[in-house]
């Protein structure tokens, strides 16, 4: 279910406010986050945005086309491998 409208796109008080005193001081400096659910907004274009993954902090440089998206989707928590009898020739 999707959030409503009148609330607007969650984004976690702390990260708003450090991409807002980024951008009134025009500082593109890397913003380091552990907020997954957070939904990118317009205000965070052309920044980079470290997210935490667990294990490490992955960069994520956004851009218009992520606007609505959530920053978690950019920094994949499990890598595949490939199946087990995939090496297997026929």
């Amino acid at each position: 279910m999707a959030r409503s409208i009148k609330k607007g796109p969650f984004v976690e008080e702390r990260l708003l406010k450090r991409v807002e005193a980024a951008k009134a001081s025009n500082q593109l400096d890397m913003i380091k986050t552990y907020s997954r659910s957070s939904v990118i907004i317009p205000d965070m274009v052309n920044m980079t945005i470290s997210v935490y993954n667990g294990k490490t902090w992955v960069p994520v440089y956004i851009t218009e086309n992520l606007v609505g998206h959530k920053l978690g989707e950019f920094a994949p928590t499990r890598i595949f491998r490939g199946h087990s009898g995939s090496d297997k020739k026929a």
